[in-house]
């Protein structure tokens, strides 16, 4: 009988490859994104320090949203870590996808900071 793997361990293990390649410093900090089926989540992280300098999400009530599992609710969220960002004088960035293809929301929340002055 074959054992079906879950679809979380296999992107957990796709993540775990990134992260060895993938660090971000006190410079250039990383942008990590987190999926779930009914929100997104980003934050931008110091991996030296072990910090997180910045965050946004589908659930922050600044930016009240109905759905927070689709591609609008992922460009709102982009838009607003990039305000924060730059509100802490962050430009640019090392992007970690967290293991999920560069398409749909993630792509979104990417290209969404991108346009508002996140460099990576």
């Amino acid at each position: 009988m074959i054992k079906k793997v879950a679809r979380n361990d296999v992107r957990q293990a796709r993540h775990k490859r990134v992260r060895e390649k993938v660090s971000g410093t006190n410079s250039v900090p990383r942008l990590s994104v987190f999926r779930s089926n009914g929100n997104i989540f980003a934050q931008i992280i110091d991996d030296e320090k072990g910090t997180t300098l910045v965050s946004a999400s589908s659930i922050d009530k600044e930016l009240k949203l109905k759905n927070g599992g689709n591609v609008e609710a992922a460009c709102e969220v982009g838009k607003l870590l990039a305000k924060r960002a730059k509100q802490v004088k962050i430009n640019k960035v090392v992007f970690d996808r967290g293991g999920y293809l560069y398409h749909g929301r993630v792509k979104a929340l990417a290209e969404a900071a991108r346009e508002n002055g996140l460099e990576f």
